[in-house]
């Protein structure tokens, strides 16, 4: 079946104007101002008029295999879901174990990649977790990135963080060097993921790493650069040394009053101060756990990581923070697909079908494509998990 969707308003993410979107199997066959069919017995003809038509979200950092247990075992966090990311217009996950490397596993982790790309997703993980050294599916990270399809790279590593191993940069540069090589032989860039915590150290260690060796800055991917004032200054000097930097969209009440910013404001924040919007990106941190802890580390409070986030900071960017809507797109589409270095988050032809619908009034979702398959139509689940 074609499928093709009339008069919407195309944000690549940047601004094609009104045009008609053809696409088939897997691939985006046409974008132009009127596609005409001279037979329709295999088309889909969807109206796009009052619609906003935007790439696929990519969700560059998801626990979909759950995470957590910073409260003992039973505040392990559950799986995610086909739909908790389909409703929210996100048509790309990218998974990570976090604190927990022992219950959790990377087996688990791949398998569940494996399934949520049998329901229609774009599914990819890392190997390793917040610890060194690092645990892997086989037995080395050379053989994860090289010989399984879903592994891209290397993450999240913990830094700054109590609950991290406190590796040294030595460490640190010897499992971003086999990362990087290992990405170079398959094909894949091999960037290794960091979780930035809230200690003094910030990001040292990674300008560490870089003025000592041979790796180049833009290898690593911190994430949760918004967790306070101190550390988004941090991560605006880590972007004019030439890096990427990544807001969490997941937050709680208490960490937004304890000096947390809204991924949204700190995205806002950014750009008003000259970080080029090609070096900025949100990621829900979804199904993690969402530990509180107080000054002296406690832990207070518990709450979970939600997708949906994605879809809200993004809203709140450009209604609340007046973010241009292609750069607000950008930080959750193409720019973390090129960090991780994947073919997504772009509307082109002959790209894959990662195709939202986005009402022009409030941006919510209306309808999903992934890889050209229907996930959401007029806002109703066409494509339902296993599960879900």
């Amino acid at each position: 079946m074609l499928t093709l969707i009339k008069d919407a308003e195309v944000y690549a993410p940047h601004y094609l104007g009104k045009k008609d979107v053809l696409f088939g199997g897997e691939k985006i066959i046409a974008i132009e101002e009127n596609i005409t069919l001279h037979h329709d017995t295999f088309i889909n003809l969807v109206d796009g008029n009052g619609f906003i038509l935007v790439p696929g979200f990519v969700d560059a950092l998801v626990h979909f295999i759950g995470g957590g247990g910073e409260a003992g075992f039973a505040s392990r966090t559950p799986e995610m879901h086909l739909t908790d990311a389909t409703l929210n217009g996100i048509t790309t996950v990218v998974g990570a174990l976090g604190t927990d490397d022992i219950s959790r596993t990377h087996a688990d982790l791949v398998a569940k990649a494996k399934g949520l790309k049998q329901e229609g997703l774009n599914a990819f993980c890392h190997t390793g977790s917040y610890h060194l050294p690092i645990k892997t599916l086989t037995d080395s990270i050379s053989k994860d990135i090289m010989f399984i399809d879903e592994v891209i790279g290397v993450g999240e590593v913990a830094i700054a963080d109590h609950r991290g191993r406190q590796i040294t940069a030595q460490q640190l540069a010897e499992v971003t060097a086999e990362s990087r090589t290992a990405g170079l032989l398959s094909g894949k860039r091999g960037t290794v993921s960091i979780h930035v915590g809230s200690g003094d150290t910030q990001l040292t260690l990674l300008h560490e790493v870089a003025q000592t060796t041979e790796l180049p800055l833009d290898m690593f991917y911190p994430t949760h650069m918004n967790r306070n004032s101190e550390l988004l200054m941090a991560g605006i000097e880590f972007c004019i040394a030439g890096g990427t930097i990544d807001f969490t969209t997941s937050t709680t009440d208490y960490d937004l009053a304890h000096g947390e910013l809204a991924a949204a404001e700190a995205l806002a924040y950014c750009l008003e101060k000259g970080v080029a919007d090609s070096q900025l990106t949100m990621s829900s941190d979804g199904h993690a756990s969402l530990p509180i802890y107080d000054a002296h580390n406690n832990l207070i409070g518990f709450e979970v990581g939600q997708e949906s986030s994605l879809l809200h900071a993004f809203q709140q960017a450009v209604l609340e923070f007046n973010v241009p809507l292609e750069q607000a797109l950008m930080a959750i589409t193409q720019n973390p697909a090129h960090i991780l270095g994947l073919a997504k988050g772009q509307i082109k032809v002959a790209g894959d079908a990662d195709i939202v619908l986005l009402r022009k009034e409030d941006l919510s979702v209306n309808s999903v494509w992934s890889n050209g398959q229907v996930m959401v139509l007029d806002r109703q689940i066409v494509q339902k998990g296993f599960f879900s």
